[in-house]
């Protein structure tokens, strides 16, 4: 996946400033066609889009989850079936083509859930040079009304480059932040249009312009894991 602000170094970059005019742009490489030309990726958002999670599977309701565009069409699945909790989970869009492969795996106290982009909606094409790694600290107490953080880091082994970004609740929301604290995506319980909140199991989220909503969404589910919901 291609992120176009200037690199910094996972050690320090808590302590770097951001330009006010610097938006962080997340998106995966230009596509080709089979004429040859590039063309933009599907997955990347020109403007502040909002789009609805439905934590279940379109399989007989089973485990899973299903997102919807503004115009409800379905562009993401997960398909567990009887699974909760799964070592592996593939997102697919809607033909079934695989997004990505989320494992999980095991750093001492650590949850950590992993994620690499598949290079030809194949779970077996799964690639590990583009990737993204979801850690928290199981030294964190969760509470209902307070806040608790998790790290993320995304990168490419083409250019052994890393960068890191953050995921913050509070509540029930769900805010994914930049290294400056920049809101990229919030997800959050999704209201009616008199302002009463769904079920438990529909959210709401919102994703900013310029950012790949595949990648988003990956985070959002790798959370989903670490917290048994999925």
């Amino acid at each position: 996946m291609q992120i176009n602000r200037r690199p910094f170094e996972t050690k320090t970059w808590q302590n770097r400033i951001c330009p006010s005019e610097t938006m962080v742009k997340i998106h995966p490489d230009l596509i080709t066609s089979g004429t040859g030309e590039e063309t933009i990726s599907p997955y990347l958002t020109t403007e502040q889009e909002t789009f609805t999670i439905w934590m279940k599977s379109l399989v007989f309701n089973t485990n899973g989850c299903t997102v919807f565009d503004s115009k409800g069409k379905i562009i993401y699945r997960v398909d567990n079936y009887n699974s909760k909790s799964c070592r592996e989970v593939y997102l697919m869009d809607l033909s079934g083509h695989v997004l990505f492969t989320l494992r999980r795996q095991k750093f001492g106290l650590f949850k950590t859930w992993e994620g690499y982009r598949s290079s030809s909606g194949t779970a077996e094409s799964t690639t590990k040079l583009e990737y993204f790694r979801v850690k928290n600290n199981v030294f964190q107490i969760p509470n209902k009304d307070s806040s608790s953080s998790y790290r993320v880091i995304a990168g490419s082994c083409r250019n052994d480059e890393q960068y890191c970004y953050k995921m913050v609740t509070r509540g029930s929301s769900l805010a994914i932040e930049d290294h400056c604290g920049k809101l990229l995506a919030e997800v959050k319980r999704k209201q009616s249009i008199n302002g009463l909140k769904l079920g438990d199991d529909v959210l709401t989220m919102m994703v900013e312009s310029q950012v790949d909503h595949s990648f988003i969404i990956g985070l959002v589910l790798a959370h989903s894991l670490i917290n048994c919901i999925l």
